[in-house]
């Protein structure tokens, strides 16, 4: 008996030990509340995309391998997409030191 709780115990803390605690964004509205990026999917050469403070955005898209296929510096809502073939693509845009991602698809 003196061995089954042993194991037990040893069982227990290893399964307690592995455990590995996440900290969650405090606040994950913000993000999706304060940028929008309009039409999704795009037919046309550009899309459109709103921020809360509609400041300067550096604008990164990347498509399904990693790779960067699009970088570029926006001062106004419109981006260019027109050297984007179709397909799905993730953009990465950093304004004021906060980086938000999106999902664009271009038909």
């Amino acid at each position: 008996m003196k061995i089954f709780y042993t194991l037990l115990f040893m069982v227990f803390s290893m399964a307690v030990t592995a455990q590995e605690f996440v900290e969650e964004p405090i606040d994950r509205t913000t993000q999706t509340n304060t940028f929008k990026l309009y039409p999704n999917p795009a037919y046309q050469e550009v899309v459109y995309i709103t921020t809360k403070h509609n400041g300067v955005k550096d604008v990164v898209i990347y498509d399904v391998f990693g790779t960067i296929v699009l970088q570029d510096r926006i001062t106004n809502t419109l981006l260019n997409i027109s050297k984007l073939a179709p397909g799905v693509y993730v953009l990465q845009i950093t304004e004021n030191r906060v980086t938000m991602t999106r999902k664009l698809v271009v038909k």
